[in-house]
C-alpha cells in the first residue's frame, strides 16, 4: 500500500518543471491555463523568477500548486503506473489543496484561483515583515509547548507546524519570536529564523480565515478518488462537507504532518511518493520513519522510479 505527499512553500525553485513544459503539449496546455485564470504570467515568474517574486506567498502558492498537478498528470499519461491506487492523498499546508485537486476533489482551475487568494489574504493578515516563523531543531514537541506555555506573559508565540521528530515550527510577531528565541539559547536549544514574511497557521491568520471561508463554501467539492489527510486531524477522510470545514480551519491551526505520516503508516502504508517540486517532505517522513519506502518524482527522469513499483 502507499500514499502520495505534496510539498508547501519552501519547495519552489525558479525553473521548476521546465523539462515537463519542454516536452509535453499538455503540460504547456496546463502552464497556459493557469496564466489565463490568474491573468497573470504565472508561467514566466516559475521559469524566469526572479526568485524574490517567486517567493512572493500570493505566487509561490498557485505556483507550487502547478508543478505538482502537472507533474502528477505526467506519471498519470506518461507511465503504466496507476497513481490513482493511492490509499492516502496528503499535503503539507497549501499541499493539501495539490491533494484535493489530484483527487479530483476541485478542478485545476478552481484551485489556482483559491490558492492565489488564500496567499494573498495570508500575506496580507500581518503586515509586511511584522511577523515571520521559527524552525525549532532537536526538541521534543512537548518541551517546546511547555516553553509557550511557561512564557505565555512575556511573548505571544504559537505552535504552527509539527513537522517531524524534531522539528517544530513557531508563527509569532517579530518581537515575541526574538524574546522566545531568547529564552530557547538560555535553554541550548537551537533555532533557525525561516526567510518567511508571515506568521502562518496561527491566530493571526483570522483575516484570512474569514476571506478563505466564503470563498471555499462557495467552491464545489466533489467526493475524493482517495482518503485525504487532514493537516488539521492528521486523519484520513472522504467526507466532503467534513474536508471543506478542515480546509478552513487548516488556515489558523498547526500543520500536524508528523502525526499524519504517523497515521498513515498505522494505516499499512510502507511507501510514500512525493509529488511536487524538492525533496523535503522525504526528508521529513525519513525522520519519523526510518523504515519506509520513499520516491520522489520532479522531473522527467524521476519517472523511472516508478517502474519498480
Amino acid at each position: 500500500m502507499f500514499s502520495v505527499l505534496f510539498p508547501g512553500q519552501g519547495s519552489q525553485s525558479v525553473g521548476m518543471a521546465k523539462d515537463l513544459y519542454d516536452d509535453f503539449d499538455y503540460i504547456k496546455h496546463l502552464f497556459n491555463e493557469a496564466d489565463e485564470a490568474l491573468n497573470l504570467s504565472l508561467t514566466k515568474i516559475i521559469f524566469e523568477g526572479p526568485k524574490e517574486l517567486l517567493n512572493e506567498t500570493e505566487n509561490t502558492q498557485p505556483a507550487i500548486f502547478l508543478v505538482s498537478y502537472a507533474i502528477y498528470e505526467t506519471i498519470r499519461r506518461e507511465t503504466s503506473f496507476d497513481i490513482s491506487k493511492a490509499n492516502c492523498f496528503a499535503g503539507h499546508s497549501l499541499g493539501e489543496y495539490s491533494a484535493l485537486a489530484c483527487s479530483e476533489v476541485i478542478n485545476f482551475k478552481e484551485t489556482i484561483k483559491l490558492l492565489k487568494i488564500r496567499g494573498k489574504a495570508m500575506q496580507n493578515s500581518v503586515p509586511k515583515n511584522e511577523g515571520g516563523m521559527v524552525a525549532v531543531l532537536g526538541e521534543d514537541i512537548k518541551k517546546i509547548e511547555e516553553i509557550l506555555d511557561i512564557n505565555k506573559n512575556k511573548f505571544s508565540c504559537y505552535m504552527a507546524n509539527d513537522n517531524s521528530v524534531g522539528q517544530v515550527v513557531i508563527s509569532g510577531k517579530i518581537e515575541d519570536l526574538d524574546n522566545f528565541v531568547i529564552e530557547l539559547k538560555k535553554l541550548n536549544i537551537k533555532s533557525i529564523k525561516l526567510p518567511v514574511s508571515a506568521p502562518f497557521h496561527c491566530i493571526l491568520m483570522n483575516p484570512a480565515t474569514k476571506i478563505m471561508s466564503k470563498e471555499i463554501t462557495d467552491t464545489k467539492f466533489s467526493t475524493p478518488k482517495n482518503m485525504i489527510v487532514s493537516n488539521v486531524t492528521a486523519y484520513p477522510s472522504q467526507d466532503t462537507e467534513k474536508i471543506k470545514n478542515l480546509l478552513i480551519q487548516q488556515i489558523e491551526n498547526p500543520v500536524r504532518w508528523r502525526e499524519s505520516i504517523i497515521n498513515m503508516i498505522k494505516l499499512g502504508n510502507k511507501k510514500f511518493i512525493e509529488i511536487g517540486p524538492g525533496r523535503v517532505l522525504s526528508g521529513l517522513v525519513k525522520r519519523i520513519d526510518r523504515n519506509v519506502e520513499l520516491i520522489q518524482v520532479n522531473n522527467i527522469k524521476d519517472l523511472n522510479n516508478l517502474k519498480n513499483l
